[in-house]
């Protein structure tokens, strides 16, 4: 699984791509969900939903990408979600992505705080 801005063309194609902001999208599998940047997304069951079909493509081996405009807030926030419901204390989740992806991940307070709330869905 990786993080990346949704403009930058890796060299290495995914499986799929779980979108997170409008921009270009690859010619491999893709879904796109409506996340303002610096904000949560607008649908939580939505993106709960894709979250969770991301997660379960990489744990049956396909090679995940999470994008947004700038691969840090919204990336970050989703990376933070995914290792929730892959078991990892919501309360630990937006430190990790920070010191494993980037140190500016999760970029507001109110998206760590979605994180932390994730707690509840990730037990579903």
């Amino acid at each position: 699984m990786r993080g990346r801005r949704l403009r930058d063309q890796p060299e290495t194609p995914a499986d799929y791509l779980l979108a997170l902001a409008e921009g270009p999208l690859p010619a491999w599998p893709h879904r796109r969900i409506v996340w303002p940047d610096f904000w949560v997304p607008r649908d939580r069951a939505d993106a709960i939903e894709a979250l969770r079909d991301a997660l379960q493509r990489a744990r049956d081996g396909a090679f995940v990408e999470v994008a947004c405009g700038g691969g840090r807030g919204r990336t970050g926030t989703a990376l933070a979600a995914l290792a929730v419901f892959d078991g990892m204390p919501a309360t630990e989740a937006v430190a990790w992505v920070r010191s494993a992806y980037h140190r500016s991940a999760v970029e507001m307070p109110w998206q760590a705080r979605w994180v932390r709330n994730l707690a509840v869905d990730a037990r579903a």
